[in-house]
C-alpha cells in the first residue's frame, strides 16, 4: 500500500460469522485500466480520489493489494431463484474484500464482482464483461441520483481479460459499496445448517449493522424481522413509482438493509404497463413490474421462515408472530406508494384520500391503455399545469384524457413539487445499450455522458432533449441479460 494513503478494511463479517465466509484472494489482472470511477462517492468514503486513480489505488480495487489486516471472503448464502430453492448460492464471482467507516461514522462494504472463481462458482468462470458492469455503475448512480436506496458502484476496472460469452467480450471488475451483502438468503443458508448459534450470531449482526432500535425490543428477532418488512415495503414502493423493474428478485437478491442489489437485467420502463417483463430468462413473468410488490412480500415470508427458531421457542407461537408481522407490509407499501403518487401528481393535502386514489387509478388505466410514457407524462402534467397543455394532450390524448387532466387541474396541482419528484431523465434503455455498445468497442464518450445526465435527473438543461426522450420506434421489444 502507498505510504501517501492509509486504508484501513475490517474483517467483521469474517470474524462474526465465519462458517458463512471463505477466505479467498481476486484473480490477478495483468492489464488493469480504470474505465469508471466515482470520486464523489470515494470522498464520502474517506478515500483518496487521486490516490485510488494512480496505479496503487486501482490495485486495491481490483483485490490485488489490500491493506494488512483485512480478509477477503467470497460469502455464503442460499436462496429462492425463480421460485426453486437453491441451497449452497454464494459468490460465486465475488469478494468482500472488507468493512470500511465513511466520513459519516457508517460502516460499508467495499465488494467486487467479477473478481474470478470461487468455491460458489458452480461451473462458472468467475468473470464479468465490461457492458454488464457498466450497466451495474450507472444504473445504481441514477437510482442514487433519484433517492432510491442502492448499492453503489465505486469504479469498473477493464481487466485486459476476454471473457467468453456468446462472444468473445472485454473483462472488466466492478467495485461496490454497501451498508452490507447480508441477503435474505443469507438467513436461508444459516438456517439450514441447523446451527441455532449460527443463526442467532447472523441475526445478532444484521441488528447491530442495519436495525439497531430491535435489540432492545422485547422480542429482538421479531423486530428485526419488522424492521427488515418496513425497509423493503418503502423500497420497493419507491421502485414502482420511478417506473424500476428489477428482473431478479430471487430471495438472494433480497437485502437486509432495505438496498437495491444486483443490478442484472434490470430496466427503467418506457411505457406504462404493469405486465412489462425485460429480463430474457423471465419466461412466466414472475418478476414483473406489477408484480415486485406481491414477490417481495413472498421473499419476506421466506425471511420469516428462516427465524422462526429465533422469534420463539413454540413454532406455532413462533408462526403466528411472523404472520401477523408480515402483514405490516402491505399498509407500509401502501402509505410510501400513495405518498409518493400524491407528490408525483402535486396533489394538496387538503385532498381527500378517496379523490386522490380515485385520480391515480384513472390515470394509471389511461396510461397503459394509451401506451403512455411513464417518465414523460408526470413531467408533461407539470407542464399542463402551468398552462402549457399540449405535452400531456400528445400523452393523454381523446376526451377521455382531456377529461382527467380537467378533473386533476380543478384539485389544484403544484407543479414546482411535481418537479421536485419526477425525473427528466433516467437511464433509457435505449440509451443504456448505446452506451455499452459503445465502450464494449473502447468508446467511453456516450456512457460518460449518459452518467453524467442521469447524475442529476430532476434539472432540465439544454441540449439533452434525447435523454429526455423515449426509444425511437426501430428500438423494438427490449431484453437485459444477467451477464453471467
Amino acid at each position: 500500500m502507498s505510504s501517501a494513503t492509509t486504508v484501513t478494511l475490517d474483517n467483521r463479517f469474517a470474524r462474526d460469522l465465519a462458517e458463512m465466509a471463505v477466505p479467498w484472494q481476486a484473480e490477478e489482472v495483468a492489464e488493469p485500466r480504470l474505465l469508471a470511477f466515482d470520486a464523489d462517492l470515494a470522498a464520502e468514503l474517506g478515500l483518496d480520489p487521486a490516490w485510488l486513480r494512480g496505479p496503487d489505488g486501482v490495485r486495491l480495487l481490483i483485490g490485488a493489494d489490500v491493506p494488512a489486516g483485512a480478509t477477503p471472503v467470497a460469502q455464503a448464502y442460499a436462496g429462492h431463484q425463480f421460485g426453486g430453492f437453491s441451497p449452497r448460492l454464494g459468490d460465486g464471482r465475488a469478494l468482500l474484500l472488507g468493512e470500511l467507516v465513511d466520513t459519516a461514522g457508517e460502516v460499508r462494504d467495499l465488494h467486487l464482482k467479477g473478481s474470478g472463481r470461487t468455491p460458489f462458482a458452480r461451473g462458472g468462470d468467475g468473470l464479468a464483461a465490461v457492458g454488464p458492469m457498466l450497466r451495474e455503475y450507472v444504473v445504481s448512480r441514477a437510482m442514487h441520483a433519484l433517492g432510491i436506496p442502492t448499492t453503489r458502484s465505486l469504479a469498473v476496472v477493464a481487466t485486459g481479460r476476454p471473457v467468453r460469452r456468446e462472444t468473445l467480450l472485454p473483462g472488466a471488475v466492478l467495485v461496490r459499496v454497501a451498508g452490507s451483502h447480508l441477503r435474505v438468503g443469507s438467513f436461508q443458508y444459516a438456517a439450514l445448517t441447523g446451527d441455532a448459534g449460527l443463526l442467532r450470531r447472523l441475526a445478532d449482526h444484521a441488528i447491530a449493522r442495519h436495525h439497531p432500535a430491535a435489540a432492545g425490543a422485547q422480542r429482538p428477532y421479531l423486530a428485526l424481522f419488522e424492521a427488515v418488512v418496513a425497509a423493503q415495503a418503502s423500497l420497493v414502493a419507491r421502485w414502482m413509482l420511478a417506473g424500476f423493474v428489477h428482473g431478479v428478485m430471487n430471495t438472494d437478491n433480497m437485502t437486509i438493509s432495505g438496498e437495491t442489489i444486483d443490478y442484472g437485467p434490470c430496466a427503467f420502463m418506457d411505457a406504462y404497463h404493469p405486465a412489462t417483463v425485460y429480463s430474457s430468462i423471465d419466461h412466466g413473468g414472475r418478476y414483473a413490474y406489477g408484480n415486485q410488490p406481491l414477490v417481495a412480500e413472498w421473499n419476506l415470508a421466506r425471511l420469516a421462515e428462516a427465524l422462526l427458531p429465533l422469534i420463539d421457542e413454540d413454532q406455532e407461537r413462533a408462526v403466528a408472530l411472523a404472520v401477523d408481522s408480515l402483514g405490516g407490509f402491505r399498509p407500509r407499501y401502501e402509505a410510501v406508494w400513495t405518498a409518493g403518487m400524491r407528490a408525483k401528481l402535486g396533489l394538496p393535502a387538503g385532498l381527500a384520500d378517496v379523490d386522490a386514489a380515485a385520480l391515480v387509478t384513472d390515470l394509471l388505466t389511461l396510461m397503459e391503455t394509451g401506451v403512455a410514457d411513464h417518465t414523460s407524462t408526470y413531467r408533461a402534467l407539470a407542464a399542463a399545469a402551468r398552462g402549457d397543455a399540449g405535452p400531456a394532450g400528445r400523452l393523454l390524448p381523446g376526451p377521455l384524457g382531456a377529461a382527467w387532466v380537467a378533473r386533476w387541474l380543478a384539485a389544484g396541482p403544484d407543479a414546482d413539487a411535481m418537479d421536485r419528484v419526477n425525473p427528466v431523465y433516467i437511464p433509457r434503455n435505449h440509451l443504456v445499450e448505446e452506451a455499452l455498445a459503445a465502450a464494449t468497442g473502447g468508446d467511453l464518450d456516450p456512457f460518460e455522458r449518459l452518467v453524467d445526465v442521469v447524475s442529476d435527473p430532476f434539472t432540465p438543461r439544454p441540449g439533452l432533449d434525447r435523454y429526455a426522450e423515449p426509444a425511437p420506434a426501430d428500438f423494438g421489444a427490449y431484453q437485459t441479460f444477467c451477464g453471467t
